[in-house]
């Protein structure tokens, strides 16, 4: 997982293939349940470049994309939003792989 480090950093991943962004923040209890098994998701779905945005680093790109509630996923393909998976609910693997299933680019 890339960590994103600058707003240009993420310019040049949105423009990539297929880019997962992951919202999330260290003190944020959900986002820690859900670590463990985000290699496994990773290693699934190899065809995705995973990015993880800390929420509190780069609030105005959670706002810019309507992420208000973490853990969350949005999804892109070359550069257009092709799918999201955002809510303040804590996400299990099961739901965040038929997520990435079901993503119609």
């Amino acid at each position: 997982m890339i960590t994103l480090e600058s707003d240009g950093q993420l310019k040049e991943l949105l423009n990539e293939n297929r880019t997962i962004l992951l919202f999330s923040a260290d003190w944020c209890p959900d986002c820690r349940v859900i670590e463990p098994v985000l290699p496994d998701i990773e290693e699934r779905f190899k065809e995705w470049t995973f990015v993880y945005v800390d929420r509190d680093k780069f609030i105005h790109v959670c706002a810019e994309h309507d992420v208000f509630g973490i853990p969350s996923f949005v999804a892109f393909h070359k550069g257009q939003e092709a799918g999201r998976f955002v809510s303040k609910d804590r996400k299990t693997q099961q739901e965040i792989e038929s997520f990435i299933s079901n993503i119609k680019l």
